[in-house]
């Protein structure tokens, strides 16, 4: 389960979004019984990419040893 206001990463593509698999967000509401989430995509300068509704099995928690990385988006 995810809390809101929780920053988790993709586990699979959303081409559909041009969102990719590791990509960060910030999940902003929780769905009733945790059977799903909408997630915020930002760039890092805070500009909206995709507000997005997934399933417990699209995203993941972060974890301690992880690294950030940067790559570029079309703005939405």
């Amino acid at each position: 389960m995810f809390s809101e206001f929780e920053r988790v990463a993709l586990t699979v593509d959303l081409p559909d979004y041009a969102l990719q698999t590791g990509d960060m967000g910030m999940v902003v509401h929780l769905y009733p019984d945790h059977k799903g989430y909408e997630v915020e995509f930002v760039t890092v300068t805070g500009e909206l990419i995709a507000l997005v509704s997934v399933y417990p099995t699209q995203i993941r928690s972060l974890e301690q040893n992880e690294i950030a990385s940067a790559r570029r988006v079309k703005s939405a």
